[in-house]
C-alpha cells in the first residue's frame, strides 16, 4: 500500500511541481512573505500558518515574516504552529508589532530572528487554564503547574537553542522560579515572570556584545525588510479566511463523513437507479475533501483521483461486470485518495509520505471504516423492513414509479432465463436479454458463464438458480 500511494503521490505532484519550476526558476526576484499572528493562538490560525508556509515554499520565497500581536493562547495550537515553522527552508523572522504574550512569544523564539515595534512587550509566558465558561484564566494549581512548566519550558528551550537565542532569558518567561541575572544584573526575580520591552530585550550584554533577545526596534514590517536587505523584494501579504474556521469543523467530524459517504455509496450500489442514499454520500465525501483542502492539508487534486476510482467502480459493475481489475483499481484510487487528503505535504520535500504523515489520516479511516461497517450491518438488518426503504427503492428505481410498479417488475421477470456474467459467491450479475441485474444464488457458487433462471427476489437482487 506505502508503494502505491508514493507512486500515485509522484503521479498527482509531479505536473505541479515542474509548473512552479518553470514559473519560478527564471526570475530571481527575492521573495518575502508576510503571515499576520493575531488575535488568540488558536486552532484556525494553524490552518492560515499552514497555508502560508506552503504557499510560500511554493514560490521558494527567501523570508517569512510573522507579524505578530497577541496575548497567547493554547499550548497544543502553539506546538502545532511551531512545527510548521520549522519546514520552512528559508529565514524566519518575528516581529513583535505591539504585543506577543504566552504562546506569541513561545512562537517568536521558533523564528531565527526577532525585531520589535517601539513601545511594544514580549514574555510573560507562564502557562495558565480558562475558567469555566471561558471568562477568564486560573492559576494552575502547584502539582499541575510544576509538571506543565517543565515540558514548556524545555520545548521553548530547544528552539531558543536551535535559533541562536538566549535560552535563559526564555525560560524566565516562563518559570516564576527561574532568577535571571546578566553581567551582575538582576534582570528578573525569583518568583517574577519575565517581561521586555523593546529597548530591554534590545539591549546588549556580554562580551562580545549580544542582545538580550530583540535584534533591535524597527518602526514598521517595511522598515524591516529593509533592514534585513531584501528592499526590493517581491512582497506577498496573506490574509485569513473565514473558510479556514469552516475547515476546522469539517476537519473535527472527518472520521463521521467518511462513514456518511461508505454508507450511502453502499446503499446506492444495493439499491437500484440512483437517488438519496448516492447523492448523500457523495456530498460526505465532497464535504472529506473540503476539509482538507481548506485546512491546507491537500489540494483538489486527491478528489479528482478518488473520483477516478469512483468511475472504474462504476464501469466494472454496470459496464463490464466480472472485470475484476477494473473494480480493484478503482478501489485502490479511492482508498489512496481518502488516505492522502488528510497527509500534511509541503513543496519541496519527500514525495513519499512518512509513517508520521499517514498515523493521523490511517487512525482516521480505521475508524471510519469499523464505524461504517456497524452501520452497513445494522442498515442491512433493519433498513428492509421500514417504510423508508420501500421509498428509497420506489423513488431511485429507474424507470419505476412506485413500489407497486416495482412488484409488477419482479413478476413479469419470474422464469426469465438468463447467463451470469459474474461468478455469483453467491451474490453477483446475470443478464437477461439486454438488462444485466444484481442476482444472488440459493447458496451455491455458480460460475461465469452458467445459465441461471429468475424464481423469485431477495431485497433489490433477483433470486435464481441453475438451469440445467
Amino acid at each position: 500500500m506505502r508503494i502505491l500511494l508514493a507512486l500515485l503521490f509522484t503521479l498527482v505532484s509531479l505536473g505541479g511541481a515542474e509548473r512552479t519550476e518553470l514559473a519560478t526558476g527564471a526570475s530571481p526576484t527575492k521573495r518575502v512573505y508576510v503571515l499576520p499572528i493575531r488575535e488568540d493562538i488558536m486552532p484556525p490560525l494553524v490552518y492560515l500558518v499552514r497555508r502560508g508556509v506552503k504557499e510560500a515554499m511554493e514560490a521558494k520565497a527567501d523570508v517569512l515574516i510573522l507579524d505578530m500581536e497577541t496575548n497567547g493562547g493554547r499550548i497544543d495550537t502553539t506546538k502545532e504552529i511551531i512545527s510548521i515553522l520549522e519546514k520552512f527552508p528559508g529565514l524566519t523572522v518575528t516581529y513583535v508589532n505591539r504585543d506577543a504574550y504566552s504562546a506569541g512569544a513561545f512562537i517568536a523564539v521558533a523564528t531565527h530572528k526577532i525585531y520589535m515595534a517601539p513601545q511594544s512587550v514580549i514574555g510573560a509566558a507562564a502557562p495558565m487554564i480558562m475558567s469555566p465558561g471561558g471568562s477568564g484564566v486560573e492559576k494552575l494549581p502547584d502539582t499541575v503547574e510544576a509538571k506543565m512548566v517543565s515540558a514548556v519550558a524545555a520545548r521553548v528551550r530547544a528552539s531558543a537553542e536551535k535559533n541562536g537565542h538566549n535560552k535563559d532569558v526564555v525560560e524566565a518567561m516562563i518559570n516564576k522560579t527561574k532568577e535571571l541575572t546578566i553581567d551582575g544584573e538582576v534582570l528578573n526575580k525569583e518568583g517574577q515572570i519575565l517581561t521586555l520591552t523593546d529597548k530591554e530585550a534590545a539591549k546588549q550584554y556580554g562580551t562580545p556584545p549580544k542582545p538580550l533577545l530583540s535584534l533591535g526596534s524597527v518602526a514598521s514590517v517595511d522598515e524591516l525588510i529593509k533592514t534585513l536587505g531584501y528592499a526590493g523584494a517581491e512582497r506577498r501579504d496573506l490574509k485569513p479566511t473565514g473558510a479556514e474556521k469552516v475547515g476546522i469543523w469539517l476537519n473535527a467530524i472527518s472520521p463521521l463523513l467518511l462513514i456518511i459517504g461508505i454508507v450511502g455509496i453502499y446503499i446506492e450500489f444495493k439499491t437500484p437507479g440512483f437517488g438519496l442514499p448516492g447523492i448523500v454520500g457523495i456530498t460526505a465525501f465532497a464535504f472529506y475533501f473540503l476539509g482538507g483542502f481548506v485546512a491546507g492539508l491537500s489540494g483538489v487534486e486527491w478528489l479528482a483521483v478518488f473520483l477516478l476510482g469512483l468511475a472504474l467502480v462504476a464501469v466494472e459493475l454496470f459496464l463490464f461486470p466480472g472485470t475484476i481489475a477494473l473494480g480493484l483499481a478503482g478501489t485502490a484510487l479511492m482508498l489512496a485518495a481518502l488516505v492522502m487528503a488528510m497527509v500534511d505535504v509541503y513543496p519541496g520535500m519527500p514525495s513519499v509520505p512518512t509513517l508520521p504523515q499517514l498515523e493521523l489520516p490511517l487512525r482516521q479511516f480505521g475508524i471510519a471504516l469499523g464505524g461504517a461497517a456497524i452501520a452497513i450491518f445494522i442498515l442491512s438488518r433493519l433498513l428492509p423492513r421500514t417504510p423508508l426503504y420501500r421509498t428509497l427503492v420506489s423513488q431511485t428505481a429507474s424507470g419505476v414509479g412506485s413500489e407497486a410498479a416495482v412488484a409488477q417488475q419482479r413478476s413479469a421477470r419470474l422464469g426469465q432465463v438468463g447467463v451470469a456474467v459474474s461468478n455469483l459467491r453467491p451474490g453477483g450479475k446475470a443478464q437477461f436479454g439486454e438488462d444485466i441485474l444484481d442476482v444472488i444464488s440459493q447458496g451455491d457458487l455458480v460460475p461465469k458463464g452458467t445459465r441461471v433462471r429468475i424464481i423469485g427476489a431477495s431485497g433489490t437482487e433477483a433470486l435464481v438458480e441453475l438451469v440445467k
